[in-house]
């Protein structure tokens, strides 16, 4: 299908008072509204957004995850009134001196941001571990607007990357998940030896093949319920494809193995039954990495962990340290990322891309909103 065409206007050019953004109202209520252009006060910035993707915790905050909006176990950390969009990148249109030279950035410059913003003084912050800040604010969450509208604030305490301008912009943002997947991979500690298992080929899982590719390990193995995903995976790095819905993982695993089942698994699919499947397939002593965000609480048999098996279980939040890295392979341009990134909408249509990133039928890998798009009928593929 055809697309719209990208603007490719000059960072200096004059900022309109009003802008075009998506606003939460609730969950299953977000509108499309006209919004004034935020202000950069000292040490801020203002970026013009060149492509915000969405992810799958967007999905579950839309749809009322009590992860999001809380209930009797758990604060609500979605807000109401708030821009949603924390996978993006944009070019910076206004700051001060002091804020470009920070950043060692300028007008003109495209940029990613990373998603939370740290407050800086917390016991987490002061410790260097600032991905758990105590506050934990997070654009486009709580605490600060984020990028599906057509300008997005950068406040003084957010992290910043410079991202080349040569990567088509729903590319450049995918530096958010990629970057969150390389810390899994990180967390993992994955060894030259190992049999490492990725389940879901999804934009998560994908990026954990990727980044696990660069410690080739001995092989790595793509679970997922979806051919093509499966075909890409095998394209991103992954050595073997296993289709869950017709094969026994948990057997082909073993049967590669010689029977023990695979050091590492890196559950990114967000599914409950991902979690047992895991469990059963790592050997004794295996390492089980978490990095998905669940509708719904999970049950497992505890005493396969303790008891069973010594496993060695790890979450993984955010991507820490990690983002440099991610937009390096990405400028390196040896990943499919025309067939990663497989639709792009103008905000006018921001529904219509929600609902096909929760479209289980597997048409679509990552989603992503062009706001300089004008609105028309038809959406990129």
């Amino acid at each position: 299908m055809s697309s719209p065409t990208t603007t490719t206007e000059p960072a200096t050019r004059q900022i309109p008072p009003t802008m075009r953004a998506v606003v939460v109202h609730g969950p299953g209520d977000y509108r499309l509204e006209t919004r004034p252009v935020p202000q950069p006060g000292p040490g801020e910035l203002l970026l013009r957004t060149d492509a915000v993707g969405i992810c799958a915790s967007d999905l579950k905050c839309y749809h009322g995850a009590a992860k999001f909006w809380g209930d009797e176990n758990r604060p609500a950390w979605a807000e109401r009134d708030r821009i949603p969009g924390h996978e993006f990148v944009g070019t910076v249109v206004a700051g001060d001196d002091a804020a470009l030279a920070k950043r060692g950035i300028g007008l003109g410059d495209r940029v990613a941001c990373e998603q939370i913003v740290p407050c800086w003084e917390c016991k987490y912050c002061l410790e260097g571990a600032y991905w758990m800040c105590e506050v934990h604010d997070m654009f486009g969450f709580k605490g600060y607007d984020g990028a599906m509208a057509e300008y997005v604030l950068v406040p003084t305490q957010a992290l910043v990357h410079p991202v080349s301008r040569a990567l088509e912009p729903q590319v450049a943002a995918f530096a958010e998940p990629l970057s969150c997947a390389f810390h899994a991979v990180e967390r993992a500690e994955i060894k030259f030896g190992d049999t490492v298992v990725i389940a879901g080929a999804g934009p998560i899982g994908l990026s954990a093949i990727a980044g696990t590719r660069q410690k080739n390990p001995l092989r790595i193995i793509s679970l997922d319920v979806v051919d093509a995903k499966l075909e890409l995976a095998r394209r991103v790095g992954a050595d073997i494809a296993i289709n869950i819905a017709h094969d026994d993982a948990v057997a082909r695993v073993k049967e590669l193995t010689g029977g023990y089942g695979a050091d590492v698994y890196i559950e990114a699919t967000g599914h409950p039954s991902a979690v047992p499947q895991g469990l059963n397939l790592l050997r004794k002593l295996g390492t089980f990495v978490e990095y998905s965000v669940f509708k719904d609480p999970v049950s497992v048999d505890w005493s396969i962990i303790s008891d069973d098996k010594e496993l060695d279980v790890r979450g993984a939040h955010l991507g820490p340290h990690t983002w440099p890295a991610a937009i390096k392979l990405l400028e390196a341009e040896t990943l499919p990322m025309a067939e990663i990134c497989t639709h792009q909408f103008p905000l006018e249509k921001f529904q219509e891309a929600l609902d096909l990133v929760g479209d289980s039928s597997g048409a679509s890998i990552k989603v992503s909103i062009i706001p300089s798009w004008a609105n028309t009928e038809e959406s990129a593929e």
